[in-house]
């Protein structure tokens, strides 16, 4: 018989985002002082090296941070915790082994495990839209901010100056799908950089940036009180905002979207999705108990009911003792980093493990290039002040000490100023 005293116990930890990534490093404090009769190994598998901090996206996109500073590579950020960079495919729950593959797409292998999280997050969900998925951009990473961008600099160079406002108008038409808060963030920070490069080019009229939506109101998941201030800012920043709205097609430099029975069609310089998210197809192919919108069902513990050496937090798990609107947010995979890593522990020794409540630690969205919106306490405020008090709360909550310094440094000392939308030739 095979003596496994002195094999390591396996944590594998899928998913390099807000969950996975907070989940290692709770570990790796907890798990400092391993027992001397059998150690446990920790491994992450992650398609991605490095941890976004994705509320810091938008001010990466618009200039106002530089793209190093909304990144941690995971490999140095994980002192004891193994990395694996690969996408996961599938996972065998009898073998208990995970499989994944390299980007290349070759050598494919399997991990082992004797306990397992489930924090691989969401992808972009088109909602079977024509043509959305090959025409449209997403808006999930670093490159997906730079593209844009290269997108909106290409669009202008295009415009010579003495052309008619209302070509103007039609060369430089942007939609943004989703008014969620991700697309109000983007959609006002898109058109204060535009109309700011019509000034400094002296071009004539002014960009179209849309903002469409299925739901009857912007932002459906937030409260009336920051919606107010989500509103004044797509006014102020000239954002067209249409509401009830469904795109029907997307194409290289157009979109179909219907109102109320009526279809609509408009050149575009590009359309960006980020009209919510869809299960990952992991998840969406395992075998375990989920609700209706397959979402796995967790205990209070954040166990999987059928098997509790597994355990889930994130998009991708319906945890019954939240606050509604938490859910999907980065803030509860956030929160529940910490209650996965108390109950790892627990499980390896034996002890009674934790549950918790989560609440929302407060609501803040970016909105153009010098407001944002911020909920605390109960009560909403705005503009320059919210502005940096969001950008506090998302300092203070990257992963070491060394990068809040480092980028609480650069905003202090370096200034809060977009860079400009300027011709390619001029770029920094």
């Amino acid at each position: 018989m095979t003596d496994t005293t002195r094999q390591p116990l396996d944590i594998l930890i899928l998913g390099g985002g807000f969950g996975g990534v907070y989940t290692a490093l709770h570990l790796e404090r907890l798990l400092r002082k391993q027992s001397k009769d059998r150690s446990v190994r920790v491994t992450l598998v992650s398609r991605d090296n490095y941890f976004l901090m994705t509320p810091l996206l938008f001010e990466a996109g618009s200039g106002v941070l530089e793209p190093r500073h909304t990144v941690n590579p995971i490999r140095p950020l994980l002192k004891s915790t193994r990395f694996v960079e690969g996408e996961v495919e599938r996972v065998d729950f009898d073998r208990r082994v995970v499989m994944a593959r390299h980007e290349s797409g070759f050598d494919p292998f399997e991990l082992p495990f004797d306990h397992l999280v489930f924090a691989l997050g969401g992808i972009t969900n088109y909602v079977g839209v024509e043509g959305a998925k090959e025409n449209s951009m997403p808006f999930r990473k670093l490159q997906h901010a730079d593209n844009l961008r290269a997108r909106m600099v290409a669009a202008l160079d295009r415009i010579p100056p003495d052309m008619a406002p209302q070509d103007v108008r039609r060369e430089v038409t942007f939609a943004v799908v989703g008014a969620g808060a991700s697309g109000c963030e983007l959609s006002t920070k898109m058109a204060d950089l535009l109309n700011d490069a019509f000034k400094r080019r002296a071009l004539q009229g002014e960009p179209r940036v849309l903002v469409i939506e299925m739901s009857d109101r912007v932002v459906p998941g937030m409260g009336d009180q920051i919606r107010e201030f989500v509103d004044d800012a797509l006014h102020k920043s000239r954002v067209e905002v249409h509401t009830k709205t469904r795109v029907v097609k997307v194409e290289k430099n157009a979109i179909t979207f219907e109102h109320e029975g009526a279809q609509e069609s408009l050149n575009t310089a590009a359309v960006v999705w980020t009209g919510g998210v869809k299960m990952n197809p992991v998840i969406e192919h395992l075998d375990a108990e989920k609700n209706k919108r397959g979402l796995l069902l967790v205990k209070p513990t954040l166990q999987l009911s059928q098997h509790v050496n597994v355990f889930a937090l994130g998009d991708i798990a319906f945890y019954p003792d939240a606050t509604p609107t938490l859910a999907g947010t980065a803030q509860l995979a956030f929160q529940q980093a910490s209650l996965a890593g108390d109950n790892i522990k627990s499980y390896l020794e034996g002890k009674e493990m934790k549950t918790r409540h989560f609440e929302e630690l407060g609501e803040a969205i970016s909105l153009g290039t010098e407001r944002a919106a911020v909920l605390t306490g109960g009560k909403a405020f705005g503009g320059a002040l919210a502005r940096q008090a969001r950008f506090a709360l998302y300092t203070s909550r990257l992963p070491t000490w060394h990068h809040r310094l480092r980028v609480g440094a650069s905003w202090f000392f370096e200034g809060t100023t977009p860079q400009p939308l300027l011709p390619l030739g001029m770029q920094r």
